[in-house]
């Protein structure tokens, strides 16, 4: 007697896969595909079959690539975004906040002024 097989339709995860779900958020906290791998505690190609689609994530790895990115399960996994969540800076932008704020106020100022005339010339 052979089995019957049930084939569930994919999760619908809108306009991006898992993977690419992965690869964005990588990005968005500021860490390379190597700088994650060592995160993680797996290779750079690894990370990269994962965002390619090539991997299918198993529960171990999706709870490591929560971990590494300091986000909960819910966020990586979820198919629609939460309503009402706010955007936060990269790793790399933050570390770089962090620095600036060891700077003595007159060069904070310089340097804020030197980023709104940056940002003012790219919005015109």
């Amino acid at each position: 007697m052979k089995k019957a097989t049930i084939r569930k339709p994919p999760l619908d995860f809108g306009d991006e896969t898992l993977g690419q779900r992965l690869a964005r958020l990588r990005k968005q906290h500021g860490y390379t595909q190597v700088e994650f791998a060592d995160r993680v505690g797996i290779t750079q190609v690894l990370v990269s079959a994962y965002e390619t689609d090539r991997r299918q994530f198993s529960v171990e790895m999706a709870i490591r690539f929560a971990m590494a990115l300091e986000i909960t399960l819910d966020e990586l996994l979820n198919p629609k975004p939460k309503k009402g969540s706010s955007k936060k800076p990269s790793l790399r932008v933050q570390r770089r906040i962090e620095e600036i704020e060891k700077l003595p106020p007159h060069q904070q100022n310089y340097l804020l002024k030197t980023i709104d005339g940056f940002l003012k010339g790219v919005a015109s």
